[in-house]
């Protein structure tokens, strides 16, 4: 997580928070997912649960608060088509009561052929701009959004995502076919598109409280199955990131 250093304490403190009610509100959950890399996850983080206003205004507390603590420096934000929309919408909302009141844009999946036309809504896009998004697979929505963003004459600053899987991302071979990478997608676009990211919470954040309610819970067989099934998901497909 992007963060200012003496916030390293708040911030795992908030990424544990954050799991327990991502947890409590059935939006992480346990069992077999496919993943897009075609991968067997033991967890899968659906951000479009968190359905109603209260846990939308929670979530977008979560992203507030981390946004603050990282120190980033953006001029305005920008939600991606389609689960971005409502997040980014959320995080201005709750940035503004904060009293960081700064313009909100989204983007259309297809450009709309009369009233104000164009595929961009809300504020023009000039400046700093961070994207806020759920999770990240493989970089290619923050590209299209870079694409957008660059087109309309602002930089891409900065992406706030709630979920950081640690795993590597996936290419194609020559053939086509699927392969691992020796990076995530979060370093990919750190390293490669030179964003600062911010997530709320990390794969090792949820390991963590998976072991901490193993161990609370003594009889408990669940979690501890849970933990040891993710365990050894990231020691086949994790990568080490940096915190700094």
């Amino acid at each position: 997580m992007v963060e200012q250093k003496n916030a390293a304490p708040q911030a795992d403190a908030l990424a544990q928070e954050f799991v327990a009610f991502a947890v409590d509100a059935g939006v992480l959950r346990f069992g077999e997912f496919k993943t897009k890399a075609g991968r067997m996850s033991p967890y899968f983080f659906n951000a479009g649960l968190f359905d109603d206003g209260a846990k939308l205004g929670k979530l977008a507390q979560f992203y507030a608060q981390c946004i603050v603590s990282s120190g980033l420096e953006f001029d305005m934000i920008f939600g991606p088509a389609y689960k971005g929309i409502p997040l980014g919408a959320a995080v201005a909302i709750e940035l503004a009561r904060l009293g960081r009141n700064v313009p909100f844009a989204y983007n259309r999946k297809e450009a709309k052929d009369h009233g104000e036309g164009g595929s961009l809504v809300g504020a023009p896009l000039k400046g700093r701009v961070l994207i806020v998004d759920d999770v990240m697979s493989a970089g290619t929505a923050a590209r299209e959004s870079i694409a957008l963003i660059q087109a309309a004459g602002a930089t891409a600053y900065g992406v706030a995502i709630a979920l950081d899987r640690q795993e590597m991302a996936t290419g194609k071979d020559a053939d086509g076919t699927l392969t691992d990478l020796p990076h995530s997608a979060v370093q990919y676009v750190q390293q490669t598109l030179g964003l600062k990211v911010c997530a709320i919470a990390r794969l090792t954040d949820l390991l963590q409280y998976l072991e901490e309610q193993s161990r609370n819970q003594q009889g408990n067989a669940t979690m501890a199955e849970h933990h040891a099934k993710v365990q050894a998901y990231r020691q086949r497909y994790g990568v080490e990131t940096s915190t700094a």
